[in-house]
Order: C-alpha cells, then sequence, then structure tokens
C-alpha cells in the first residue's frame, strides 16, 4: 500500500504484488479519483485514517456478532483507506512522519479488530482461537520486521503475506461467506461449511505470515551482523532474533 513517509516517497507501482495488474491498476486510478474529490473538499489524509478506523472497528464487532456480509464491506472500505490516505496526503502535500506514524498505528488496529472479531466469533472452537491468535502474531511481526529495518536504516526483507497480502486474504475469506452459506443452504451441505473460508484465511495468514517473519528476522539479523568497516575493535553487532 501506498504510504505516508515523507513528501519525497515514490508511490508504489502497484497495490499488491499477489493481486492481478490489471486488478490493482483500476483499483488504484479509482483511489486517485476518490483522494483528488476529497482533497478539493479539504479533507485532510489524518482525516481519512481516523474515518478508516472507525470503519475497522464496526467491521470488527460486525465479524464478532457472525455479520459476514456487511463485515466483509466495512473491511474492503478500511483497507482501501490504507493507500486512500496515503494518496491524499501526497496530494494535498501534508506527507509527514506523524502522518505515516497514524497510518502505521491504525494498520496495526485495524487487523486487531478484524481478526480479533473473528476469534471472537469462534471463540467455542478452540482450534480456531489458535489460528486466529497465530495470525495476529504473524502478522504483527511481519510488519515489526519491516519496521525494525527502517528503524535501522537497512532495506526491508522480502517475503510474504505483507498488509496488503493479508488483508487481501482476509477480504475474501469473510466475503465468501454469504456464497458459502447460500450452497450450504440450497444443496444440503454441512453447516460448517459456510465458515471454511475465513477458518482457511485465518489458516493461510497464520502459517505464511509467520515464516515470513521468521525468514525476514533472520536475513535482517545477517545484514546487521555484517562487520562495519573501521568499527571499533570489540564493537559486536547484536543480532536480531
Amino acid at each position: 500500500m501506498p504510504d505516508r513517509s515523507g513528501p519525497g516517497t515514490v508511490r508504489n507501482a502497484r497495490l499488491s504484488l499477489v493481486v492481478p495488474r490489471l486488478l490493482s491498476d483500476g483499483t488504484l486510478w479509482l483511489l486517485e479519483r476518490a483522494a483528488r474529490h476529497l482533497a478539493t473538499l479539504g479533507m485532510s489524509a489524518n482525516a481519512v485514517s481516523l474515518l478508516r478506523a472507525g470503519i475497522a472497528v464496526v467491521g470488527g464487532v460486525l465479524l464478532a456478532l457472525g455479520y459476514s456480509g456487511p463485515a466483509a464491506l466495512a473491511m474492503v472500505a478500511a483497507s482501501l483507506g490504507d493507500a486512500l490516505d496515503g494518496l491524499v496526503a501526497r496530494r494535498t502535500g501534508c506527507a509527514s512522519v506523524s502522518g505515516a506514524l497514524l497510518d502505521a498505528s491504525v494498520d496495526r488496529y485495524e487487523e486487531f479488530f478484524f481478526i480479533g472479531g473473528l476469534a471472537i466469533f469462534f471463540r467455542g472452537a478452540v482450534v480456531v482461537l489458535v489460528l486466529a491468535l497465530a495470525a495476529l502474531a504473524g502478522s504483527f511481526m511481519v510488519s515489526y520486521g519491516s519496521a525494525k529495518a527502517e528503524a535501522l536504516a537497512k532495506p526491508a526483507p522480502p517475503g510474504a503475506m505483507r498488509r496488503p497480502e493479508r488483508a487481501v486474504c482476509l477480504c475474501v475469506g469473510v466475503g465468501m461467506v454469504v456464497p458459502f452459506r447460500w450452497l450450504a443452504h440450497h444443496f444440503m451441505l454441512p453447516a460448517w461449511l459456510e465458515h471454511a473460508p475465513p477458518v482457511g484465511a485465518l489458516a493461510v495468514i497464520a502459517v505464511v505470515a509467520n515464516v515470513s517473519a521468521i525468514r525476514r528476522l533472520q536475513s535482517l539479523g545477517r545484514t546487521v551482523a555484517q562487520p562495519k568497516t573501521g568499527a571499533p575493535q570489540g564493537y559486536r553487532h547484536r543480532t536480531v532474533t
């Protein structure tokens, strides 16, 4: 997703490497138009960030209550808002470090509300609850790897299940509940089938995100462990684990 790290940041060419190029470009085109209208109305990037935080709260509550259809719409709106606030910041010339901090903070809360909502809904199923907690941990650790690399002035290690991929996975998983529910009802299929998509999404994120986070932190650890030229004798780099 586009960020708000500063005025000189170059906008990413795509929203996600796993989303088809045509869909990604079309979405960015629509977001650019929306950003232009919001900037014309005088809406700030921070206001967009706070608005999507509110939408994320609503989405999380809807997920916890089992209203998958409306929840999926709220999730998509909040996820697209992650790109929209950055575009508004650039169009209005108000990109800043404080704005990037707010944006990143809302990102973390947004994922917490979505996965937390699913965890509350599936609280009676211990296995699914564990998957939700593992997905939340993996999501945060992938983002932590990027933040730690930035703090150390190192390139962010490559890896799967970054925020756009996690958002797509969760939105698709929750959005598929409605058609799966229809299939289960009309074709006399097992009732649990309707919950298979979001559980599958949690499982994918839980496994892939945690594996990716570990590999990214190992890669970052090897990078920072390389001795610097001219470092004082006895200087020891601490490996990030």
